[in-house]
């Protein structure tokens, strides 16, 4: 029995930044970032938008697209970096929202969960649901993947920003692809990139050696969350290179394949913080599996690699480009990027396979394989990527600060038939905090 995606649906902020703009406000060249990372536009959530509007949008456009009813879907699993709270799950508030348009209760038995292992998680959720319906191939479940990968202003990861979500329909008999069941992994606690709680006392902030209370706060030790990471971008890529090695040769293992493992698949799908991710660390997989000597640099600019790249890597980049890094969301951003690569030139890749590298910091990598299905092309065919890559509305430099610092109040765009950000409780002590969202 196969069992995979059945069918895909997107949905990323409807503003962008230039990167050529934020290149001449940094004092950057901007080649460096354009032909040397391959950035072109950085989305940007607009003030409407979180990660759960992102989220609960993809669903309900993939709800409306295939015309599936609420209680056909047994389980939504969100894989995310970027939790709205550290107790209740967006998978949660992906129902309630849902439940506004589909009548109050109407996703009651619809078990819900989020899995968080920075940019895996998705794959991580992913895996788990594959499972499920291998045990329950009558049953119809969600996966999302859903994130705001927001940086410092003026860090080395600013120009890397980006945001959106992906849902995935996994069924038995998928329409798109289907999974292999084995998965190499590696894996390594470290420090590459994390979401510290950091801690200040009363007595930093309030300049008092007393302990008064503070906004409800008794403790003299006040816990701030910033969903700017703290991370070394040089080491963070080291970690990323080790772990995604390490996986796909233990895949190479258990899979007892012989030969380069790569020459079987048809594209590869990496996780890619930045486009030219992929194109710039695969190189020491092709170099290992080819038993070459030469430097790596020297390597990744030989015909024969470029070659490769262009041939199983590219199509993955393009969207990437054009959206920056959506964490658990990019590698399957990548996916759709490829397929509707291969739509619009009419490729004959039915059966053909796709191999997953897939990598999150703190650090854990999975490789896996999936085998694109004979209707592919009648799912892709719906979601027009490209095209709405290209109605992304351009802000200026000012713009895209004040939203980054939080300071807009009024949304750039008018949002329209989609969820949005209705209001947090501010004042209601057994509410407070509480997000809430309507469909406008």
């Amino acid at each position: 029995m196969k069992v995979g995606i059945d069918s895909i649906t997107i949905d990323i902020p409807k503003i962008h930044l230039p990167i050529n703009t934020l290149a001449l406000n940094r004092n950057i060249e901007a080649d460096k970032l354009i032909k040397g990372l391959g950035l072109q536009k950085m989305s940007f959530p607009d003030v409407h938008n979180d990660v759960v509007t992102f989220a609960t949008n993809a669903v309900y456009q993939l709800l409306q697209q295939e015309q599936i009813k609420p209680e056909e879907i047994a389980r939504i699993y969100v894989g995310t970096e970027s939790g709205v709270d550290s107790s209740k799950p967006i998978a949660s508030y992906i129902t309630a929202l849902l439940e506004q348009q589909f009548g109050d209760g109407s996703f009651r038995y619809c078990d819900t969960l989020d899995m968080t292992f920075a940019c895996i998680g998705a794959v991580d959720a992913l895996q788990s649901t594959l499972d499920f319906i291998r045990l329950n191939p009558t049953k119809k479940a969600i996966v999302v993947a859903t994130d705001n990968a927001k940086y410092d202003l003026n860090s080395t990861g600013e120009y890397t920003q980006g945001a959106g979500a992906i849902a995935m329909l996994i069924t038995a008999n998928p329409r798109v692809l289907a999974f292999s069941n084995e998965v190499g992994v590696s894996s390594q606690g470290v420090f590459d990139f994390f979401k510290p709680r950091r801690y200040l006392s009363k007595n930093e902030i309030l300049n008092t050696t007393d302990n008064p209370e503070w906004f409800g706060i008794l403790e003299n030790e006040i816990a701030i969350y910033k969903e700017q990471p703290v991370f070394d971008g040089q080491y963070s890529n080291q970690c990323y290179i080790n772990r995604t090695n390490e996986a796909y040769f233990h895949y190479k293992e258990i899979t007892k394949q012989n030969g380069p493992l790569y020459q079987n698949w048809e594209n590869i799908l990496m996780h890619l913080p930045y486009c030219f991710q992929a194109r710039r660390t695969f190189v020491e997989i092709y170099a290992k599996e080819n038993q070459l000597n030469d430097e790596i640099k020297i390597i990744a600019k030989r015909d024969d690699y470029l070659e490769f790249v262009n041939k199983t890597i590219f199509p993955s980049e393009i969207a990437s480009g054009q959206i920056g890094n959506m964490y658990t969301g990019s590698i399957f951003l990548g996916l759709l990027s490829t397929l509707a690569y291969h739509l619009q030139n009419d490729t004959d890749i039915i059966n053909k396979k796709m191999g997953f590298i897939a990598y999150g910091s703190g650090s854990k990598a999975k490789v896996f394989e999936a085998e694109v299905q004979p209707k592919w092309q009648s799912v892709i065919s719906k979601i027009n990527l490209f095209e709405r890559l290209d109605t992304s509305t351009e802000i200026d430099f000012g713009t895209y600060i004040s939203l980054h610092k939080k300071e807009r109040k009024q949304s750039v765009l008018s949002p329209k038939n989609e969820f949005v950000i209705d209001y947090i409780e501010k004042e209601n002590p057994v509410l407070l905090g509480a997000r809430y969202y309507k469909f406008v």
